[in-house]
């Protein structure tokens, strides 16, 4: 069943995407090459508490740890662990919280020092497909209009549109319908109502859109070992144009400011 939200539940819902954005800039601050991802969990897991709400992906589903941090070939759903980042490498991270009933939920994937042009290329354009992605959730076009613009902006540039994880509604659960998957045809799916809340997340590998998973059952790598960029942002639909709960702006900010992390592909 899909959920509209009223005008005041979506004022919540952007406190709590708020503050997963605040989230991700205090990781932006603190990434460098030697951090392990577990200190980045940790890290969130305080900010997260302090802030009056609690990690949405710890413990759902038996997930254990409190963010997902997901590093280089890995697409999603990777574990923090001791593990230590190294220059070059790319790290996604994705954050939910709960605050005041409802969840707030995207990710972002940063560039840790130098990396080849054809890395930071996929980077700029999977975050490109998902402003493009968002520029569809208005009132009176189709959910597959928004898969539609993903797919066909990445696939131009010949990467690969993971279509085993898609995104999806949002609300006092985490995952609520409908799925919103990052290909489609256009005028295809559900018509789009004002109110609905959707996040939307780009996977986009740079070779094959293939994956499998890790032994653990929860982290999923590219079939080819390819470099793998995911970005999410929590969108309401409205007329005219999405209103965008989450603020990437801030996190830019803090990315900038840090010089362990590149920021070229802008």
């Amino acid at each position: 069943m899909i959920i509209y939200k009223t005008d005041d539940q979506v004022k919540l819902m952007q406190i709590s995407a708020l503050l997963v954005s605040q989230t991700l800039a205090e990781i932006a601050a603190m990434l460098k090459p030697g951090i392990t991802t577990l200190s980045i969990d940790k890290l969130a897991n305080e900010f997260i508490l302090d802030n009056g709400a609690v990690p949405s992906f710890y413990n759902y589903n038996g997930f254990p740890f409190h963010i997902i941090t997901s590093v280089n070939d890995v697409v999603v759903h990777g574990f923090p662990g001791k593990e230590e980042l190294r220059e070059g490498d790319l790290i996604s991270v994705d954050v939910g919280v709960i605050k005041n009933r409802f969840h707030g939920d995207h990710a972002y994937t940063f560039v840790v020092g130098e990396v080849k042009p054809e890395i930071l290329q996929l980077v700029k354009v999977t975050k490109e497909s998902l402003f493009k992605g968002i520029q569809e959730a208005v009132v009176g076009k189709r959910l597959g209009d928004i898969g539609y613009v993903i797919q066909h902006y990445n696939q131009k540039h010949g990467y690969g549109v993971v279509k085993d994880f898609v995104g999806h509604g949002l609300g006092e659960k985490m995952h609520e319908e409908p799925q919103v998957p990052n290909y489609g045809k256009k005028g295809s799916g559900i018509l789009l109502k004002e109110n609905l809340v959707l996040a939307i997340e780009p996977m986009i590998n740079l070779g094959t859109k293939d994956v499998f998973f890790d032994k653990d059952g929860w982290t999923v790598r590219t079939a080819d070992g390819k470099p793998s960029v995911h970005f999410e942002h929590d969108v309401c639909v409205k007329k005219g144009s999405a209103l965008v709960l989450s603020d990437y702006s801030i996190i830019e900010q803090a990315e900038q400011k840090n010089s362990n992390l590149n920021t070229s592909y802008y």
